[in-house]
């Protein structure tokens, strides 16, 4: 169905034109019996040689047109004729203008950041990964500040037990930088073909070719993007692989049409959960030396079935620690009143009763290491949001939150 809209869409100036000439040929019928009637027959009559080499000349330049268009659409435009007319853009002429368009668009440009300030904006939100907040900070600001950049801006491994904060600062780092999150669950890109299709699109003649990949055509609109890639050990290692040039070579591949879409503008997230255990042991032992951390994760990651081509683009691994005790506290603390926020309500300073981040620490704590941010949000829900309907019901705007026998009730303040 596609190749034959096509084919139609080609053909449309000369439907065009044929359409056009009739019209005219019915107007001339309706205007010559109009004339025969009107005073002005004797000057037409007068002046009829003139008139018909007028209109003669007339539908011929409007039917050379409707070719000229047609040839171009369908690029049979003799070569002579593209130089003579210059109906054709250089460019279009003689290379992809719209790749070269896209390349101009992402070719890197020196950036100068505060890293101190975005530093601090990371701890402000992301709780318990404060060197982690500096580091990241620190890395950014050095390579955005490289004029000649032919790969990404970065390509940074977020590891750590589930509920760390991985997925939360790749977020919170978007939005410091004011740049666009493509965040992609890779858990959804488990199988070969079905997975590399719909991210980086299907090949010419195949459903889907008509339209970019996912990720493709999120990077070609906003090539500074920052590409979440959330979970990423639980994609098919055939997507892996299609990620190498994107972190190697600056550009991935959109597979409809071949075009080149620059990723040197873009950062690369990448979250995972793989080798927990022994990432929390080696960021311990090595907490003071980058360098051994680096090279003890490698050899762990390759173990929990990281590619090494894979771990060779990354360019910096940060390994989180679990977040335990006060904490967790801070966390469930911020999303209480991030919920609280979203049924337009406001909690007073102080308006929380510990007793309530106690009962949320508890509940996390018997999960044991497979608990994740998602369950302590859960939690939050099932025990606050009842009470905070029931206070949007009584029109309060303002309000405490406290532990009435196990049970939270959302109080007016006062």
């Amino acid at each position: 169905m596609t190749s034959i809209l096509a084919k139609l869409n080609r053909l449309m100036p000369i439907f065009m034109a044929a359409i056009g000439i009739l019209a005219f040929v019915q107007l001339l019928g309706y205007l010559g019996q109009w004339l025969s009637k009107s005073p002005l027959a004797s000057w037409v009559d007068r002046h009829a040689e003139v008139i018909e080499w007028t209109l003669a000349v007339a539908a011929a330049v409007s039917v050379s047109l409707a070719l000229l268009g047609w040839l171009r659409a369908t690029g049979r435009m003799p070569k002579i004729l593209t130089r003579w007319t210059g109906l054709m853009d250089v460019l279009d002429r003689l290379t992809n203008r719209r790749e070269l368009e896209l390349r101009l668009q992402s070719k890197p440009q020196a950036v100068f950041i505060d890293a101190d300030a975005l530093a601090r904006a990371l701890k402000s939100q992301v709780v318990g990964q404060d060197a982690i907040c500096d580091d990241v900070a620190a890395q950014i600001r050095r390579r955005l500040a490289l004029q000649q950049r032919g790969k990404p801006v970065g390509v940074f491994l977020f590891a750590g037990p589930p509920g760390a904060g991985k997925t939360y600062l790749g977020k919170v780092l978007a939005d410091a930088l004011d740049r666009k999150l493509i965040h992609l669950d890779m858990t959804q890109y488990s199988s070969a073909g079905l997975a590399a299709t719909s991210l980086f699109g299907s090949p010419k003649g195949y459903v889907g070719s008509d339209s970019y990949g996912k990720l493709t055509g999120a990077l070609r609109d906003t090539p500074n993007a920052v590409v979440l890639l959330d979970e990423f050990e639980k994609a098919h290692s055939n997507v892996h692989k299609n990620f190498l040039t994107a972190w190697n070579d600056g550009f991935i591949t959109e597979a409809s049409n071949e075009n080149h879409i620059g990723t040197t503008a873009a950062i690369f997230i990448l979250t995972t959960n793989a080798a927990v255990d022994a990432l929390a042991i080696i960021s311990r032992e090595f907490a003071k030396s980058p360098d051994d951390i680096r090279r003890h994760a490698d050899a762990a990651l390759r173990s929990a079935g990281f590619a090494p081509e894979v771990l060779s683009r990354i360019d910096r691994i940060f390994v989180f620690n679990p977040l335990v005790d006060l904490d967790i506290a801070r966390v469930a603390a911020l999303e209480i009143e991030r919920m609280i926020k979203q049924y337009g309500l406001d909690v007073r300073e102080g308006g929380i009763d510990p007793q309530i981040l106690v009962d949320l620490m508890t509940r996390q704590k018997k999960l044991g290491n497979c608990a994740s941010s998602r369950d302590l949000v859960r939690a939050i829900e099932e025990s606050v949001a009842d009470s905070l309907i029931e206070a949007k019901q009584r029109g309060v705007q303002s309000i405490n939150l406290i532990d009435a026998a196990g049970r939270v009730v959302a109080q007016a303040a006062d």
